[in-house]
């Protein structure tokens, strides 16, 4: 049974727009066994559906991370909504740092965000990406309750369809053990692999661009990778992203080898500093949503030259308008705009269609893994043409709730014991390499 939401004509009084509920469910979503530099993704990987219901009856959708810690700040933030009008998205901000805390995973300077791979992990960044999903249910029932698209909300699009990127992976055939559902790509480890998966991607959803995530294997092995999809597809933007898993030297080394090739190398190397030694040792763009993932972040990387192209993703930066906030900083520096993508489902997919949308300065086709992604909440799966996704102008965010499939990925969480409630890709990984241990960077 699906779920209708309710779309008034024109909005009436203004406490119509107040919040009367808000729901949390969690979900396990199936996940393939995709490889990087921390391990290997589980089998299952957590994501928390957010709704919330005006007093006029509209109701907005959002999604974000389901690991426990970001479930710990969004009960309170749940809360704290009641009585609050879905408008009043400036104060969402203040209310959340009032209300959530710090949360103890967030534990200091050495602390990295395995599942994003976003680098440092801080309390701010944490709700940030929970505060991003509540921003987004908020703009998903404004239009709804005006009739509105959210990227009418957001100023207005300045194009019509979305350019997106396949996201390549070195990949298992089967997660170890035989855990979780099993899919029909099979194994993608060598140069060969990658160029079939690549075709496969571009033949089924059109996609004419095309990024490797690296930080897998020693780096002369990622580069053949990335040489054999140059012939397989003379002139198509190429990418690698080696997850801060790399030297300077080895970074250098490898920008001058694919500098005929490659569109950007994204983050080859951990932290601001070694960015801005590649950067000053190379005429190749490097991208990074590791290194400049909040405001905060900005200033150093960008007056250092470290950084040519910052990839958003609104999880981490607090939502749909921030993410246009950073794109005018990025506009002003001279500094490109793309977009980051984990693993994520429709609703986000969603959302970052519409802010992408209302952005003039987006340099380069965004990352996604939603093509990975069998499993969905939405009544209908997002549809890929010609490697673009067409910008909804229906209320909202243009997608509507399965309340079936909601619930039976729900039952998944509920039964889980907790293993695989916070994403953590060394874990999965000693399922088949008991002696595995996170590696430290730089690996090569």
């Amino acid at each position: 049974m699906t779920a209708d939401r309710a779309t008034p004509a024109a909005p009436t009084d203004p406490a119509d727009l107040v919040l009367t509920e808000v729901r949390l469910t969690p979900v396990l979503i199936a996940d393939p066994p995709l490889l990087n530099t921390q391990g290997v993704h589980q089998p299952h990987t957590p994501r928390l559906i957010i709704e919330v219901v005006t007093a006029g009856g509209a109701t907005g959708l959002g999604e974000t991370y389901g690991d426990t810690e970001y479930l710990e700040l969004a009960r309170p933030l749940a809360e704290a909504m009641i009585g609050r009008p879905v408008t009043d998205l400036n104060g969402l901000p203040a209310l959340a740092a009032r209300v959530c805390g710090d949360s103890p995973a967030a534990t200091g300077a050495d602390a990295v965000d395995a599942g994003g791979l976003r680098g440092v992990r801080t309390a701010d960044k944490l709700r940030l990406s929970v505060l991003s999903g509540f921003e987004v249910a908020c703009l998903d029932a404004w239009g709804h309750a005006t009739g509105l698209p959210v990227h009418a909300l957001l100023g207005g699009k300045v194009r019509d369809r979305v350019e997106y990127s396949a996201y390549l992976f070195y990949r298992w055939a089967r997660h170890p053990g035989g855990r979780g559902e099993p899919d029909d790509w099979g194994a993608a480890l060598d140069p060969a692999g990658i160029v079939a998966q690549a075709r496969r991607f571009a033949d089924t959803y059109g996609f004419t661009s095309f990024k490797l995530k690296g930080g897998v294997y020693e780096p002369a092995r990622e580069v053949a990778a990335v040489r054999a999809l140059a012939a397989a597809f003379p002139g198509r933007p190429l990418r690698l992203d080696p997850n801060g898993a790399w030297s300077v030297p080895v970074s250098l080394e490898v920008a001058h080898e694919l500098r005929d090739v490659l569109e950007y190398l994204e983050d080859p190397v951990s932290g601001t500093a070694r960015m801005a030694e590649v950067a000053a040792g190379t005429d190749l763009p490097l991208a990074t949503n590791m290194c400049v993932t909040t405001f905060d972040e900005i200033a150093e990387a960008f007056t250092r030259g470290a950084v040519q192209v910052v990839l958003a993703d609104h999880h981490y930066w607090g939502g749909l308008r921030n993410t246009r906030e950073l794109a005018a900083v990025c506009r002003t520096f001279g500094v490109g705009l793309s977009m980051h993508s984990n693993t994520h489902l429709g609703i986000s997919l969603a959302a970052m269609t519409h802010v992408a949308a209302t952005v003039p300065h987006l340099d380069y086709a965004c990352d996604t893994h939603y093509p990975w992604q069998r499993e969905d909440v939405l009544t209908e799966r997002l549809a890929f043409r010609d490697g673009h996704l067409d910008v909804s102008d229906a209320p909202g965010l243009g997608v509507t709730l399965d309340r079936d499939r909601l619930a039976a990925l729900h039952r998944r969480w509920l039964a889980d014991d907790g293993g695989q409630r916070v994403r953590d890709d060394a874990a999965a990984m000693r399922v088949a390499d008991p002696g595995w241990v996170t590696p430290a960077v730089p690996r090569w």
